[in-house]
This record gives C-alpha cells, sequence and structure tokens, in this order.
C-alpha cells in the first residue's frame, strides 16, 4: 500500500512540475512585453548582391524601446544569433533558409552568455547585425525583411516580438571584369539623355565609356561645372564669368579632359575594374571601384572612390579620389 502510495505522490510531483514549467514559460502568464517595441532599418545603406557576407554585409540597425510606463527588462545574449532571427520573403512569399552557421550554433549544446537590460519609459536600446550571418541569399530579388526578436531568449523560444518590414532589394553580382553592354547604341540621340540608374551603374557606364573612347557617354554622368570648380582659380575665374563665357569654359574644360591635360586620372583607362561598394543616402553616395591598368610587364592597381550627388532623379559624378594599390 505505501509503494502504490509513493508511486501516486511521485506521479502527481512531475504532473505539478509539468504545469508549474508551462506557467513559468507561457507568455500569458510569463513578463509583460506587451509595451515592447522592435523596429528596424538599414544600417550604412549600400548595394546588396548574393552571397559576400564580409565582402558585402547587409547591416540592419535593431532598436527595443520601452513604449509602457513600468521598466522593461529583458534578455540579450552575446551570441546575437540566440537573441533574434531574421526573415526574408520573396514576391512569391517563398522564405529564404538560415545558414549552416546559425543552424550549428542552435543544434549544438552549450552554454549561451547572457546579460539582462532595463529600459525605462522611453529609453531605448539599439545594436547592429548582419542579415548574411543569419540567411543564405543565393538569388537576386526583391525581398521582404522583418525581425523576429526573442527576448527570454531562443532556448525558451514562448515569446516573440516582430519588428517592421523591409523591403529589400538583391541585385545581380557584378561582373569582376568590366561590362561589355551600355544600353544604348551611340548612333541615337538617346545617347546624350542620362537615365534615373543607381550609382554604380552610373560609375560602371562611365569606366566603360572610357575604355571604348565614347565621349559622349563618358561625359553623360560627370558633374563637369562641380568638378571644374575644385580648382581654386578656375573657380574665381567661372564665378565672375559671364554665362556665354561660363559655358566656353565648360567646353575648354571638356576638351582638356579628352587630351588628358588635366585631371588625368578620371580619363584613365583601365584594363579592367571592379566595383566594390556602393553606399548612398537619398542626395549624397559614393562608389569604391577596384581597377587595373596595364603596363609592359604588370599591372598596377588603383582604389576609386566616386562621390556622386542626385539631382532631378539623376545621379552624376562631381568627385573622385585615388589611392596606389601597387602592382601585380
Amino acid at each position: 500500500m505505501k509503494k502504490i502510495t509513493y508511486i501516486f505522490i511521485a506521479l502527481f510531483t512531475l504532473f505539478a512540475n509539468a504545469l508549474f514549467a508551462q506557467s513559468i514559460f507561457s507568455p500569458s502568464n510569463g513578463p509583460d512585453f506587451s509595451n515592447a517595441q522592435v523596429t528596424i532599418k538599414f544600417y550604412d545603406r549600400t548595394m546588396y548582391y548574393p552571397d559576400g557576407t564580409a565582402d558585402n554585409p547587409i547591416y540592419v540597425h535593431i532598436t527595443i524601446c520601452n513604449k509602457g510606463q513600468e521598466t522593461l527588462r529583458f534578455k540579450l545574449a552575446d551570441d546575437r544569433m540566440f537573441s533574434a532571427d531574421f526573415n526574408a520573403y520573396n514576391v512569391k512569399n517563398i522564405g529564404l533558409e538560415q545558414t549552416a552557421e546559425i543552424i550549428r550554433k542552435r543544434t549544438t549544446n552549450q552554454y549561451v552568455y547572457f546579460r539582462e537590460i532595463a529600459l525605462e519609459t522611453g529609453e531605448e536600446y539599439s545594436f547592429i547585425e548582419n542579415v548574411k550571418d543569419y540567411l543564405q541569399f543565393t538569388e537576386p530579388s526583391i525581398y521582404y525583411l522583418e525581425l523576429s526578436f526573442y527576448p527570454e531568449l531562443y532556448k525558451s523560444k514562448f515569446i516573440e516580438l516582430r519588428s517592421n518590414r523591409l523591403t529589400l532589394e538583391i541585385r545581380p553580382a557584378p561582373s569582376a571584369s568590366s561590362s561589355n553592354f551600355i544600353p544604348v547604341q551611340s548612333q541615337t540621340a538617346e545617347i546624350l539623355k542620362p537615365q534615373p540608374i543607381s550609382p554604380d551603374k552610373v560609375v560602371e557606364q562611365t569606366i566603360v565609356a572610357r575604355q571604348k573612347s565614347l565621349w559622349d557617354q563618358f561625359f553623360l554622368y560627370l558633374d563637369l561645372e562641380t568638378m571644374l570648380k575644385k580648382d581654386e582659380h578656375r573657380k574665381r575665374q567661372y564665378q565672375s564669368a559671364s554665362s556665354k563665357e561660363c559655358a566656353k569654359m565648360i567646353d575648354d574644360f571638356k576638351s582638356n579632359l579628352m587630351a588628358d591635360r588635366i585631371d588625368t586620372d578620371i580619363v584613365a583607362i583601365p584594363e579592367r575594374f571592379e566595383i566594390k561598394k556602393t553606399t548612398y543616402t537619398a542626395t549624397e553616395g559614393k562608389v569604391v571601384v577596384l581597377e587595373w591598368f596595364k603596363n609592359k610587364n604588370f599591372y598596377e592597381k588603383k582604389q576609386y572612390t566616386y562621390f556622386v550627388q542626385e539631382r532631378d532623379g539623376i545621379w552624376q559624378i562631381y568627385d573622385y579620389t585615388v589611392d596606389n594599390l601597387g602592382t601585380e
């Protein structure tokens, strides 16, 4: 009889513990996160391509804000993969797969180190993550990106806070060599009409035009007035000149560029080039390009940084810098 009684007590204890555990981790009876707001936005936005986790990261700025009247407390893992998930869906609502790294970490027994964050009313806590550490981008497409945040960590994935949604464009990977395609024919009048294309395409078409000695296309996206005024002497002359004289100065500036007498770096012809990074805001941007120049027995390698600005929907190159990277 005693044995049966002990068995009954043991079973009752196990059942009670199970109910207690469910009560602790149940969202309805656990910590209240109803006043926690999670938002995401792109950080240092650039042109995004498939793969390239280190060379072409997708940095997202994540913010947790306390919108309530009480202190908000949540756990934040030192390894953010135990605190957050990124989800991305294409236009067909097909989700992207997670990286092998995040799957490995979450399926391996290990200690998860974390700290507790306390936010008072109106306070925020932010951090930055690379989406490519979480998701595999293998195809160019338009994706809808959102974040799931686990205030009690992923290991106890009972509470999930969803962020706002971002539209993410993954573009086809640029070629390591120069492009052979220019979208307009040199014989048409359209060549003289700049198009509302992205900053990286502006730079690409300008370099390709120079490689092919197509001067009209080369000048199409150059802000010649701003480039002319980089020189203080020319700037003073230009500002004191009449409109007719200004037009002549622009024409002379173009002629000197074509004759390789001034700003010789911008008109130098690379054997090949590779666009490494493009960053931009609504009106300003820069495009970093590696360019190789052929000599007799070696290549000179240089890094060009083209500065662009947007006017009336058209991006134009208005300045540039050159860094010598040695020879190959």
